[in-house]
């Protein structure tokens, strides 16, 4: 019964897919932005999108949370708009690159590194937009429950790769091989690092502790790799800007995992308190 109800979902989506490539793309991120906004309020995500919301910002008044929420909804349809039509962005050059002087090593002397960004903006360009500017790259990503609509999304997102050496791995035990696996072949990895690991380490975050991942600290230390945060946001032509950080390593023995993973807190606190509209409310963040 389950497998027909996916099934079903998956139909629904394909749907959405085909109306989506239909209309003109900026129509097309218009509807699906619209859709969400107005069927987002509706579900449980909403009440988890606010309580974080309110836990981030305790001072503000309900009308300024509801709007925050309210236009993360909006982010999220367009970045699935855009999702569906990842080759359409880059071919429209809507992705916009920022200090790419502090990745020049990576691209043009092939060096490695682990990038790390969250779910802010359209975290969906992230992997091809490295991929495609010459930095061959294992993205990590959350699979879906729906056997059906996780392939689908994944077809779209390998779709969008020009590079036959880079890849996706679902987060999980296969990922940390495959990951391991391309770090000895001389590829970077790109993770998101601001939603809940059950197993990870309890780290502040907006001065709560909270289940982190930091198994990636311990791979840049063993192997001695950069780590490059890359700040994503949306500028007001509708464009997507990925800035590049100045490459860090986590060498210094004085200072442990936690306290590195601390330090990289703090700086994505101020992304997220700086667009609040464009970040990912809506997973449970701080349970």
């Amino acid at each position: 019964m389950r497998t027909f109800f996916y099934f079903l979902e998956y139909i629904l989506v394909k749907c959405i897919c085909i109306l989506n490539k239909v209309l003109p793309l900026n129509l097309s991120i218009r509807l699906l932005s619209f859709l969400f906004i107005i069927f987002g309020k509706y579900s449980h995500a909403n009440k988890i999108a606010i309580n974080n919301c309110k836990f981030v910002f305790p001072n503000l008044q309900e009308k300024e949370i509801k709007s925050i929420v309210k236009k993360s909804w909006g982010n999220l349809g367009t970045t699935i708009s855009e999702l569906l039509r990842l080759n359409e962005i880059f071919e429209k050059n809507k992705i916009r690159f920022k200090n790419l002087e502090n990745i020049e090593d990576c691209i043009k002397n092939n060096k490695q590194a682990i990038f790390i960004s969250i779910h802010q903006s359209n975290w969906e360009v992230l992997v091809p937009s490295l991929d495609r500017i010459g930095i061959c790259v294992g993205g990590i990503y959350r699979h879906i429950n729906n056997i059906f609509i996780d392939k689908l999304i994944l077809n779209i997102r390998n779709n969008a790769l020009v590079s036959k050496r880079s890849f996706y791995t679902p987060k999980g035990k296969k990922s940390a091989k495959d990951i391991i696996e391309a770090i000895n072949k001389s590829l970077s990895i790109v993770l998101l690092i601001d939603q809940k690991d059950s197993s990870g380490e309890n780290v502040l975050f907006f001065k709560k502790k909270v289940k982190t991942q930091i198994g990636f600290l311990k791979v840049a230390r063993k192997y001695k790799l950069p780590i490059i945060l890359i700040h994503n946001k949306r500028i007001s032509n509708g464009d997507i800007q990925l800035t590049f950080l100045k490459p860090f390593y986590h060498n210094d023995l004085e200072i442990n995992d936690i306290q590195m993973m601390q330090n990289i807190h703090n700086k994505i606190e101020e992304w997220i308190k700086s667009e609040p509209k464009q970040w990912f409310w809506q997973h449970k963040r701080f349970n």
